[in-house]
């Protein structure tokens, strides 16, 4: 059943958000070989692993779009290494198949966060520390490497779907698109991100982040005269990207976004 026929009372639930845990999809896996492992540290001392794919061809006199991956709460740690494998894989490594490189040539930055720590900070005015080093990462690549401005794109899932609407809220001006999944929101951020193309994934039988926080994202960015696309898999649970990344518009209509260039 498609949720837009559900009552109205559903699209206002409440929606619990504990446990996060990603469940690892099978058989899949990302080349792990194509993301070069790099640590970043600030001025101020503070550390964070992140996986780098530079496109093969990578020409410093022509502008690449870069996709900035959130990894989901099983990703966490240390290793350098989670954030693009197991139910991680899919989503950081759609962007690197040989096909999609081929068509459109990106950077895909896959930073890590640390154990327990969160991206989001909802309803907080403070970004976390995760997702602020996520953004000093993003700022020397595009200092080191010649990126298009017009074309960063956000990508999550689960807690790092979260996280994107909190990177999208904080920073509206940077991004062309983004691709959030399954990940927690707060309505009162809609009018500030209306603008920005969004193609937003759920499972409708979630029992982690319920369906009901992604419906009402959707209606509160259409009311905010947004035009977000929405895809709601019937009886899928958590591990949405499953589904999600094996869509075979996602990466066109990804990398068709385009910011305005500021005048």
């Amino acid at each position: 059943m498609r949720w837009w026929v559900l009552t109205i009372a559903s699209l206002f639930c409440a929606c619990p958000f504990t446990g996060l845990q990603d469940v690892a999809a099978q058989g899949t896996s990302a080349d792990t070989a194509q993301f070069t492992a790099r640590v970043y540290t600030n001025t101020r001392g503070e550390t964070m692993p992140y996986r780098l794919f530079v496109p093969a061809k990578y020409d410093k006199t022509r502008r690449y779009p870069l996709v900035l991956w959130l990894h989901g709460a099983a990703g966490r740690g240390t290793d350098n290494l989670k954030q693009i494998t197991g139910g991680n894989a899919l989503g950081a490594g759609v962007w690197t198949r040989s096909e999609n490189q081929e068509n459109s040539p990106a950077f895909v930055l896959a930073p890590q966060a640390p154990d327990t720590a969160l991206w989001a900070n909802r309803g907080g005015s403070e970004v976390t520390q995760s997702l602020r080093l996520a953004l000093e990462i993003l700022e020397a690549l595009r200092k080191e490497f010649n990126v298009d401005a017009q074309r960063i794109y956000a990508a999550g899932q689960s807690m790092g779907g979260g996280g994107v609407w909190d990177l999208l809220q904080r920073r509206p001006d940077l991004f062309a698109a983004a691709v959030p999944l399954c990940g927690p929101t707060d309505v009162n951020t809609a009018a500030k991100i209306a603008n920005i193309p969004v193609w937003v994934f759920h499972g409708e039988a979630d029992k982690t982040v319920t369906v009901a926080a992604s419906r009402r994202m959707v209606e509160a960015l259409r009311a905010a005269g947004g035009q977000p696309k929405y895809t709601e898999y019937p009886g899928v649970g958590h591990p949405v990207w499953e589904k999600a990344f094996l869509e075979p518009e996602l990466v066109l209509w990804v990398f068709a976004q385009k910011r305005a260039a500021k005048p």
